[in-house]
């Protein structure tokens, strides 16, 4: 179930990502989409949610936590280079041409902050470059704390950790109220959303313990769907984040709990695991796409001829960069995992360590 809630995330970032290309219609369904916003809250909290479950007990040493980050760096980080390099390419192309309006500058200006990963700390002007990874970067930030989530859990169990989120919570409304994280507060952040992705991987990490306690008998999937019926009213209507976070923790919750109760209760969605578990690869492939097919092909090719309406030729970068994220996920990933893992896996061990994430 959360795979298909990480890849109706994905691909509504993606629309929203691909309308500022419309000649029309844009102010509308860009307002409508970017109520969505905390959905890139749910992702860090789903992750924190399964890293939970299935390193928590693994990480006791220092060589343990290096095995868990060199796995997570098998799983993330090749694609995230090979995109950021495809837009370092594309910018010194831009620099030797001369191009007045690429900001080719200011994407190599943030290529050193892409290649160490500390471009959601606010170490660049804003987005730049492979502008959706800055999710990786605070995800690794999270992966890094990650030990401490384990310790609290050890020494003073749910209580202590509940009592650190609050605590972080607090801290960032605090800065928020100072201007630290700009107009938006830190519910927003991005080129500083490291600090947001630790509180909602914590988060994650919360519902983890509250599922494998079962500290609620739920076994049916309707309360999850209404209470993710409600958050997206909630964000849709433009409530506050202290209105759509707990929503969205409820919900999270109440489908793991019937999830984990009745495991073949989603079996139904097995034919569309091979499109929705590559949300990721959506993500962070669709920018790419977006180059390739609006601002090459459409911006500077199709536009204005009138032989394609935009909403119909949409549909296309969306689908490239499915099919782009499915043969990513089949093949360049694993191959990479090959070289990274501690072992050289099988592809398809490859494959099944790719999918743990």
């Amino acid at each position: 179930m959360f795979d298909c809630w990480r890849f109706v995330a994905a691909m509504l970032i993606m629309a929203y990502h691909f309308l500022f290309w419309a000649p029309y219609g844009v102010d509308a369904g860009t307002q409508v989409l970017y109520r969505l916003l905390p959905l890139l809250d749910m992702f860090f909290m789903i992750s924190g949610f399964f890293i939970t479950t299935r390193y928590r007990e693994k990480i006791g040493d220092f060589a343990s936590y290096l095995r868990f980050m060199r796995g997570r760096a098998a799983r993330l980080l090749p694609l995230h280079y090979a995109i950021t390099l495809f837009f370092a390419a594309v910018a010194l192309y831009a620099w030797a041409k001369g191009a007045p309006n690429y900001p080719w500058r200011q994407n190599l200006e943030a290529l050193p902050a892409h290649l160490l990963l500390l471009h959601a700390f606010g170490t660049t002007d804003g987005l730049a470059l492979n502008y959706p990874s800055w999710s990786i970067s605070a995800e690794f930030f999270a992966y890094a704390l990650f030990p401490l989530v384990v310790l609290l859990l050890r020494v003073g169990g749910l209580k202590a950790l509940v009592v650190s989120i609050a605590l972080w919570v607090g801290l960032l409304e605090l800065a928020s109220a100072k201007g630290w994280f700009g107009p938006g507060g830190w519910t927003t952040a991005d080129s500083m959303g490291a600090y947001r992705a630790l509180a909602d991987f914590m988060i994650g990490a919360a519902v983890a313990i509250v599922v494998e306690r079962r500290m609620i008998n739920v076994r049916s999937h309707l309360p999850g769907c209404l209470a993710t019926g409600f958050v997206l009213i909630a964000m849709l209507s433009g409530s506050h984040h202290s209105v759509v976070m707990p929503l969205m923790v409820a919900a999270l919750v109440l489908t793991a709990l019937a999830e984990t109760a009745r495991p073949e209760s989603t079996t139904f969605l097995a034919p569309l695991m091979p499109v929705t578990r590559v949300a990721f690869g959506i993500y962070l492939i669709h920018p790419v796409m977006e180059f390739i097919f609006l601002e090459v092909v459409w911006y500077h090719g199709l536009a204005g001829t009138g032989l394609i309406g935009f909403y119909l030729y949409w549909w296309l970068p969306m689908i490239a960069s499915v099919v782009a994220a499915m043969a990513s996920h089949r093949y360049f990933e694993p191959f990479c995992a090959k070289g990274l893992l501690p072992a050289k896996p099988r592809r398809g061990e490859a494959e099944r360590l790719l999918a743990s994430a």
